[in-house]
C-alpha cells in the first residue's frame, strides 16, 4: 500500500470530468446543505434538491422561517456534499462544494417559468407551492467542484482508496 502522501488529482479543465460531475448532480436529488449561522455556528440540513436545465445551480425549496433560510438570508457562503453510492461495502462517491445561495420567493418571474416548464418537480410536489412561508433557494457552486470517487476506476479505489479517489474540476 502507498504510504506517501499523494495531493488529489486535478482534473480542472477535462472537460469527460466536467460532463461526469454535471450528470452527478443532474441524476441526484439528496444533499447536505451546509450553511452558518449569524453567531458563527454551523448548520447542516439534508436536503431534496433539483436542477434546472442550462444551469449547474441546484435548487431546493424550503420555509423562510426554516434555519437553513434564516442564516442564508444573513450569509450566502454554503457548503453542499451530494453522496452516490456506487461501490457495494465502499464509501459512497461524493461531489462536494462551496457555493452562493440566494432566497427567491415563488412567485419570482424566473421561478414561475421554470415551474410552467415542467421544471423543478421534485421540489415542488407535496404541497410546496401551497406553503404561504415557503421559498426556494439557489444553490451556485464555486467554479472549482471537488469530488471523491467520480471518473476513478474501481480497481485503482480498491487498490489505494486514500490516494486515487479524489479529483477537483473547474465547472
Amino acid at each position: 500500500m502507498n504510504t506517501t502522501a499523494v495531493a488529489p488529482t486535478s482534473d480542472i479543465t477535462d472537460p469527460k470530468q466536467q460532463a461526469r460531475v454535471r450528470r452527478v448532480l443532474r441524476k441526484g436529488a439528496f444533499a447536505v446543505l451546509s450553511t452558518v449561522s449569524p453567531a458563527g455556528r454551523p448548520h447542516a440540513a439534508g436536503v431534496v434538491y433539483d436542477t434546472a436545465p442550462g444551469e449547474d445551480a441546484l435548487y431546493v425549496h424550503t420555509m423562510r422561517s426554516s434555519r437553513k433560510a434564516r442564516n442564508i438570508a444573513e450569509n450566502a457562503h454554503v457548503g453542499v456534499v451530494v453522496s452516490v453510492k456506487r461501490v457495494p461495502m465502499a464509501p459512497p462517491y461524493t461531489v462536494q462544494f462551496q457555493g452562493f445561495a440566494e432566497l427567491i420567493d415563488m412567485d419570482d418571474r424566473r421561478i414561475v417559468g421554470l415551474l410552467a416548464a415542467g421544471h423543478l418537480s421534485t421540489v415542488s410536489g407535496h404541497g410546496a407551492l401551497d406553503e404561504p412561508d415557503g421559498v426556494f433557494v439557489r444553490i451556485t457552486p464555486d467554479r472549482r467542484v471537488h469530488t471523491y470517487g467520480i471518473g476513478v476506476s474501481t480497481l485503482a479505489l480498491a487498490r489505494d482508496p486514500l490516494h486515487v479517489g479524489a479529483r477537483t474540476v473547474e465547472l
